[in-house]
C-alpha cells in the first residue's frame, strides 16, 4: 500500500509541475506586459496571476479557503505581513488579496525558470546577505505604498522549518508601517506547509486555509516603538494560528 501511496504522490507531483509550467506560459504575457507601463498598470498582471493560481489551484485540487477578507478596505494600501511556510503560501495570497500588491522577494527567485521572470517584475527584489540592497529594497517599498499600492513581507525572512508556530520577526516591515503611517494587515496560512514542506521535494493535494485579521493602526507611533508594534503584530499572528491550526 505504501508503495501504491509512494507511486501516486510522485505521479501527482508531475502533474503539479506541468500545470505550473504550462499554464504559466500560456499566461505569461497577461502577467509581464502590464509592468513595463509602470506600477498602475500592475493591476492588470495582478489580475493573471489570480488567474493563474486560481487555475494552479483548482487542476491540482490545492484548495484555498479564504476568510476574513471582509476586513480589507480596498481603498487603504496595507503593509500585509504573513507566516510563511511553503511555497504553497503564494497562490493563496494572491488570490486572498483583492488589489495589487508588491511581495517582497528573496533574489533567488530569479533563478526559477520563468517564475523568475514573473518575480523580476512583480515583486521588490532584496540580495539578504547585502546590506545596500536591503537599504534599497526598502526604499522601493516605501515609494510603492506612497503610489497607493500595498506591500507584502513575511516578517520572518525565510519559511519556517521549525516546529514553531512563529520564527521571530525581523523589524523591517514594522520600520517601513511606522515611517509610513500605512496600517498593518496581519494574515496567516494554514496546512501549506504540510501539503508542501519546505523540506524536500513532496506536494500533495488538500486544503489550506488564509486567515486575514484586522488592521493594525500605527497612527502616533514613533521609531522607538518598532519593537512594541512587532511584539504586537507577533502575538495577534501567533494567536491567529493557534485558533485555526
Amino acid at each position: 500500500m505504501s508503495f501504491i501511496r509512494s507511486l501516486l504522490l510522485k505521479l501527482y507531483l508531475i502533474w503539479v509541475l506541468i500545470v505550473f509550467t504550462v499554464f504559466m506560459i500560456i499566461y505569461l504575457p497577461g502577467i509581464l506586459i502590464p509592468f513595463i507601463f509602470g506600477d498602475r498598470a500592475g493591476a492588470v498582471g495582478f489580475l493573471f496571476l489570480k488567474i493563474w493560481s486560481g487555475t494552479f489551484s483548482f487542476l491540482n485540487r490545492i484548495l484555498y479557503r479564504i476568510e476574513g477578507r471582509e476586513n480589507i478596505d480596498t481603498s487603504k494600501a496595507y503593509i500585509y505581513v504573513s507566516n510563511h511556510t511553503s511555497y504553497l503560501d503564494l497562490p493563496g495570497i494572491s488570490l486572498t488579496i483583492p488589489t495589487q500588491f508588491r511581495p517582497l522577494a528573496k533574489k533567488e527567485l530569479k533563478r526559477i525558470p520563468i517564475f523568475g521572470w514573473i518575480a523580476q517584475a512583480a515583486c521588490v527584489i532584496v540580495d539578504r546577505s547585502s546590506n545596500e540592497s536591503r537599504r534599497k529594497s526598502m526604499d522601493h517599498l516605501k515609494n510603492i505604498l506612497a503610489k497607493g499600492i500595498s506591500i507584502l513581507i513575511f516578517p520572518e525572512g525565510t519559511q519556517n522549518r521549525t516546529d514553531q508556530r512563529l520564527q521571530p520577526f525581523y523589524d523591517g516591515a514594522f520600520r517601513i508601517a511606522i515611517e509610513t503611517k500605512q496600517p498593518v494587515m496581519p494574515m496567516v496560512v494554514i496546512n501549506a506547509g504540510k501539503l508542501m514542506p519546505p523540506k524536500g521535494i513532496h506536494i500533495q493535494p488538500g486544503t489550506i486555509k488564509v486567515i486575514i485579521g484586522k488592521e493594525i493602526k500605527t497612527d502616533g507611533l514613533q521609531m522607538r516603538d518598532t519593537s512594541y508594534l512587532k511584539e504586537q503584530v507577533y502575538k495577534v499572528m501567533d494567536e491567529m494560528i493557534a485558533q485555526h491550526q
